[in-house]
């Protein structure tokens, strides 16, 4: 399929965002993982969006014997829309026997999979943008960032690990790119699936709404990501899972922080399971997003 995204004739464009889907290998919580699946599938016919975000965890793999056999069933339901679809990476996806390359590869088997692999020489896999073009096909409307925020930090430093310099660079470059091309910044959004730790600020500052029942598990080092976003004035909104008890969204410095809403059952967590619905304007830099939820409801 090509690469190639645009907003709809009424000028909107809607992303529909699982998070944290924990598919397993078909055997240890295999109904939780039905549920699951019927859930993308219900959300996908509800929203019909224009493009499916995985935002980390698609997968267990830590003893599992085929982690990819999860990871099928956990894109199936937007293999089976004929959507267009692209994910990240999350801390799980890649511990067991499989890499983060092959679970790229197994992802890239689908004609509608939008997501790439990214530079070889930067750190992680997954490092991606696709740009929004406007709605009569033109030129670039807006710009969808994807970073591959990794696992484990090192054992010497401890919790997860960070968005690294070069990743940091690499999004900086992009963007002035971008904005060369379009004579200004371009209205963007940032996904990935660890949370920065300005998600902590963010909740302590007070300017939120949504649910807060775990503490946020950022990285311990800060490499500069939501700085350098500030500076480089194109990103509207970040979106990320990982903290399966989290779904709030809060505003610093003039970039909305937004949680997903954990959508697999085969994972902790008290939150009633769905997903985050985003929706953009062309022309504007500005989106709604708003929750689609297990039992029907939509939380805003």
């Amino acid at each position: 399929m090509a690469n190639h995204l645009s907003f709809q004739e009424d000028g909107t464009f809607k992303i529909l965002q699982f998070t944290d889907v924990h598919i397993g290998d078909g055997t240890d919580g295999a109904e939780q993982d039905r549920q699951s699946i019927v859930l993308m599938e219900r959300l996908i016919e509800q929203e019909q969006p224009d493009l499916i975000v995985y935002t980390g965890d698609l997968c267990w793999s830590h003893g599992v014997d085929d982690p990819r056999k999860g990871l099928r069933l956990a894109i199936s339901p937007a293999v089976r829309s004929g959507l267009p679809w692209a994910a990240v990476f999350g801390n799980h996806d890649a511990e067991g026997s499989v890499t983060r390359e092959q679970l790229m590869d197994v992802m890239r088997e689908s004609a509608t999979c939008l997501a790439e692999p990214g530079p070889a020489e930067l750190s992680g896999v997954g490092n991606y943008a696709l740009p929004v073009h406007g709605s009569t096909g033109g030129k670039e409307a807006a710009m969808l960032y994807f970073l591959d925020s990794g696992g484990e930090a090192p054992e010497h430093i401890g919790g997860y690990e960070w968005i690294h310099s070069d990743q940091v660079e690499w999004y900086a470059q992009v963007s002035r790119e971008t904005t060369k091309r379009s004579g200004a910044p371009l209205p963007s959004l940032a996904f990935f699936h660890i949370p920065l730790p300005e998600y902590d600020e963010v909740w302590r500052a007070g300017n939120i709404s949504g649910n807060k029942f775990e503490r946020v598990c950022a990285p311990k080092l800060n490499s500069g990501l939501f700085a350098k976003m500030v500076e480089m004035g194109d990103v509207m909104a970040a979106f990320v899972g990982h903290d399966h008890d989290n779904d709030y969204v809060g505003e610093l410095h003039g970039i909305s922080l937004c949680f997903g809403r954990t959508t697999g059952y085969n994972c902790y967590g008290r939150l009633q399971r769905g997903a985050r619905v985003i929706e953009l304007t062309e022309g504007k830099r500005d989106f709604r997003t708003w929750l689609r939820l297990d039992d029907g409801t939509v939380q805003s």
